[in-house]
């Protein structure tokens, strides 16, 4: 894997605050940038004047104008930019399973947009095999606070959360941040009540201090790793997408983990990704189950 961040433009506001996010980031972890826009020439079956070297050189024109202005703000940074011959998800899925994580926009309090409008966004998080970060924007700037956490939802075993984890803690080493962990759970439905889940509560002290135990056991390896990184635990009883963003006001960046699900209508990006991509206020990085935890 080429060790770089990709971030994706379209030539809006939003997609230039996310390519703006990506070279920050980019700067913090001293890896290189790649700014790409997806065109490919498609004519259509249409009476209309379809002038493809005018197309093309607006196209062109997109990846540009991102790299001289985030040449201009990051000079010290190494910069590539490019556009792909493909169409816009088959082209960034393609180009962020070469890289440490791929960079999106996002507009409004709506669906994932920032990259194309539509799904894209969304297919894009759902296909994909590495992070990938929604940034939305406020006039055209990236909706970070200057300061904060990197708040990170830790669900199921250690090794499911593992992906999510990692991505939290190296993100905070890089910025010299701390991590907010956070585990969310719901009492189980009698019928899900068994004499060896309640023997392993009981010898936990309780439901409560069994959860707190599962996060503190979740945390340990990244703890190890990771000294430098501060960090506070947070059990809640709750729904994770509403535990989550009840935190989210104040924090750098929401990470959350996704998994691969495929049904009748493709992969889907879970409920708690959906929430946090619509609704968190920050810029929220959606990491898949099957990234390699090791390492």
């Amino acid at each position: 894997m080429s060790r770089e961040i990709v971030a994706g433009v379209d030539g809006s506001p939003e997609s230039l605050a996310a390519a703006d996010w990506a070279a920050r980031e980019a700067r913090h972890r001293g890896l290189p940038l790649r700014v790409v826009h997806a065109w490919r020439w498609e004519p259509l079956d249409l009476p209309l004047l379809q002038d493809r070297a005018t197309q093309e050189r607006a196209a062109e024109g997109v990846v540009r104008e991102a790299e001289a202005t985030l040449a201009e703000r990051y000079p010290e940074l190494a910069l590539t930019a490019e556009v792909l011959d493909d169409t816009p998800v088959a082209a960034l899925l393609a180009t962020e399973r070469q890289a440490d994580m791929l960079v999106i926009g996002s507009r409004g309090h709506g669906a994932v947009a920032g990259f194309l409008l539509g799904s894209y966004g969304q297919q894009i998080i759902a296909g994909a095999r590495g992070p990938v970060v929604a940034v939305r924007s406020r006039d055209g700037a990236p909706a970070e606070p200057p300061a904060g956490e990197i708040l990170v939802g830790q669900q199921g075993s250690p090794e499911d959360s593992a992906p999510a984890l990692r991505f939290a803690f190296e993100t905070a080493s890089a910025r010299g941040a701390a991590v907010r962990a956070v585990r969310a759970w719901s009492l189980p439905p009698l019928f899900a009540y068994s004499p060896a889940s309640m023997r392993l509560a009981d010898e936990a002290g309780g439901l409560v201090p069994y959860e707190e135990q599962a996060l503190r056991e979740a945390l340990a390896p990244w703890r190890e790793r990771h000294p430098d990184v501060p960090v506070s635990e947070h059990v809640e009883l709750g729904s994770a997408g509403q535990v989550l963003l009840s935190g989210s006001g104040t924090a750098q960046l929401l990470v959350v983990g996704r998994r691969a699900r495929r049904g009748a209508l493709g992969s889907r990006i879970g409920s708690v990704a959906h929430a946090a991509l619509h609704l968190a206020p920050c810029p929220v990085a959606v990491v898949p189950h099957e990234v390699d935890a090791q390492g």
